[in-house]
């Protein structure tokens, strides 16, 4: 794997290696072993799939409080999304800034999200699955969210013509550092 930092502290893209030959390629997708050597969260306890029928689905910005903060490995298997994520900790250097990369089932990279890093993605092709490796399991309790389009952040999203958004997504509150 190819971990290459982002401008956003703690966050990575990860690319394949690939080891290529006639019949196509093998590549790790995940080591725990190497994010551990990275620095980065290496516990896998829970992985989930988002499946979206349209193009302009967009999800987020979710996060996950302690005691079960939740860092991510966000992968897009099949379409494509503009995955965004948002920095929401305290003591952050980054505080309050912000990361759009696109992900896509063709170049196969994945991002990392640390714990108190919000994320969120908007689905640029009909028919778009991701795939999630989160180091704690879901605790709605300590399950939250800010406004996906929160002028304090303003995040660069795709224009589309119908965005589709759930009232829950709709519903987050302006943040308040």
């Amino acid at each position: 794997m190819i971990f290459t930092a982002t401008a956003l502290a703690g966050a990575f893209l990860i690319d394949l290696e690939r080891n290529e030959d006639e019949r196509g390629f093998f590549a790790r997708s995940w080591c725990q072993e190497e994010f551990a050597a990275h620095g980065l969260n290496p516990r896998l306890v829970q992985c989930n799939i988002s499946f979206s029928w349209r193009r302009g689905t967009t999800r987020g910005m979710h996060y996950q409080v302690e005691p079960h903060a939740e860092s991510k490995l966000v992968r897009c298997t099949m379409g494509a999304i503009y995955d965004v994520i948002l920095d929401l900790r305290p003591a952050s250097a980054t505080l309050g800034r912000w990361l759009a990369t696109e992900l896509t089932a063709q170049n196969r990279k994945a991002l990392y999200i640390p714990e108190g890093v919000a994320h969120g993605l908007q689905t640029l092709r009909d028919e778009t699955e991701v795939f999630y490796q989160m180091s704690e399991v879901h605790h709605p309790e300590c399950a939250r969210g800010v406004c996906w389009d929160d002028p304090a952040f303003a995040i660069e999203w795709p224009w589309v013509e119908k965005r589709i958004i759930s009232d829950r997504d709709r519903s987050f509150p302006l943040w308040r550092p």
